[in-house]
């Protein structure tokens, strides 16, 4: 695993500042924010030759929080090559605020050479062996399935929803990805990804103290690299990083509560879909809502049209109890609200095209070696996982971002997990908010 600071220096702003390295670009403002002076009578006082001393004459000047600056920094970019998939969907689920991108699952090596190796993700020694066993069989199920799928398409074109009039090459990659869709639950969530995230100081900071209060090894190892980084570009600031008593007990708390919930349901049977959705359209009495749900939403030419009030108002909390960690890596990715997963196995989805009795002996001896590591209360449980492993998902949010993700992940070019998923608690939501039904779009997942 390699970190990688990128956009050192932030561009001129709007308002003309010179280029200036993040932690100056911070100091100016936050001095602004206490002097009527305007920011021109600020930046005369600054030397971009020793932009150093400078900011120690804005800090010294008054005692200002390091969180509140911290957010003035700009965007600073990270790349965090060889991860596992599990770590780029722990930061993504930390990093709230932060812009990324992660590898596609089309453009990553599926193969047990694509591992890190057991001892840096934690495996208790005596069990290395049967995780790098169980791990390579997985690959080789999901590179036969792949093979079989593909050519099954190939000798089947009905079988692939190709837009009509499709040219030949758009065509081949359709079908390329309906192999890779439906083999892609035999993924380790071991196998290495790379990941980049631009955020301010401020929540690095903050990202980089969660990561450092982790019980896993791999997520402690991540923090010091990244931190590293960010030592060069934000100095002063990325002091604040450091593993801290709360964020280390909430993180044992949810540890133990996973280890347990994942002792009690743990199974390789597929699990029924359940979706539940609750909706809280309160307001205060002296503030009610006065706009009708229709008039937030008949304006919108498309989903990133902008929604009244009614919508952006109504909180909205909706759960799945069979979220497979592939669906759930994207999904976790919509970044309103809170989300929250006990990242267990309490079940396992194959898509009807594969049979769980082709595979059973894999299945068996994963959820083997899974049992084990919850038993022995081992973080390293999650890395037994595969992408087909199902967890209970909750996302709580307001309405608004509800109804994007909806209309996003049924709309054209959605995996067709996404589109049952969502299309599902949009139902539950339509039911509760049936004035929304002849605003919202749902897609029917067609091919792009």
């Amino acid at each position: 695993m390699k970190a990688t600071g990128l956009a050192l220096v932030p561009p001129p702003s709007a308002a003309g500042l010179p280029q200036v390295t993040p932690e100056l670009l911070a100091s100016v403002l936050a001095r602004y924010s206490r002097s009527n002076q305007g920011i021109a009578a600020i930046l005369d006082k600054v030397d971009p030759a020793n932009p150093d001393a400078s900011i120690d004459r804005i800090l010294s000047f008054v005692d200002y929080g390091h969180a509140s600056i911290g957010g003035l920094t700009g965007g600073l970019a990270i790349a965090l090559d060889g991860c596992s998939m599990w770590l780029a969907y722990k930061i993504f689920e930390i990093a709230q605020m932060a812009d990324g991108q992660e590898s596609s699952t089309r453009y990553i090596t599926m193969d047990a050479a694509n591992l890190p190796l057991p001892a840096e993700l934690g495996v208790p020694d005596d069990l290395a062996p049967r995780w790098v066993d169980v791990m390579a069989r997985a690959f080789a199920a999901y590179n036969a399935e792949y093979a079989r799928l593909d050519a099954l398409a190939d000798a089947n074109p009905a079988l692939v929803r190709a837009p009509a009039g499709a040219k030949p090459a758009v065509v081949t990659r359709l079908r390329k990805n309906y192999a890779l869709d439906r083999a892609r639950y035999f993924i380790p969530f071991a196998t290495r990804t790379n990941l980049g995230l631009v955020q301010s100081s401020r929540m690095w900071a903050a990202t980089v103290k969660q990561l450092a209060s982790l019980p896993q090894p791999e997520a402690r190892a991540a923090a010091t690299l990244i931190r590293d980084e960010l030592l060069k570009i934000s100095p002063r600031l990325m002091r604040h990083s450091q593993a801290e008593k709360s964020y280390e007990a909430q993180a044992a708390q949810e540890l133990a509560a996973s280890l347990a919930l994942g002792r009690e349901k743990l199974s390789a049977a597929p699990l029924a879909d359940e979706v539940w959705v609750h909706v809280d359209r309160a307001t205060p009495p002296f503030l009610p809502e006065s706009q009708p749900v229709a008039e937030a939403l008949r304006h919108r030419a498309n989903r990133y049209g902008q929604q009244g009030t009614a919508t952006r108002r109504m909180r909205v909390s909706f759960a799945w109890n069979n979220m497979a960690l592939a669906e759930l890596r994207d999904l976790n990715r919509h970044r309103t609200g809170h989300r929250y997963t006990p990242l267990i196995q309490a079940g396992f989805y194959l898509p009807p095209e594969i049979k769980h009795a082709d595979h059973a002996k894999l299945l068996a001896d994963q959820l083997a070696l899974t049992r084990e590591l919850l038993t022995r209360g081992s973080p390293a449980y999650l890395y037994s996982l595969l992408l087909g492993a199902q967890t209970p998902f909750e996302h709580s949010t307001h309405a608004d971002k509800f109804i994007y993700e909806a209309e996003l992940r049924t709309g054209m070019g959605a995996h067709f997990r996404y589109a049952e998923h969502l299309s599902a608690a949009l139902k539950k939501f339509i039911d509760q908010v049936p004035e929304a039904r002849a605003h919202v779009t749902e897609g029917t997942a067609e091919p792009e």
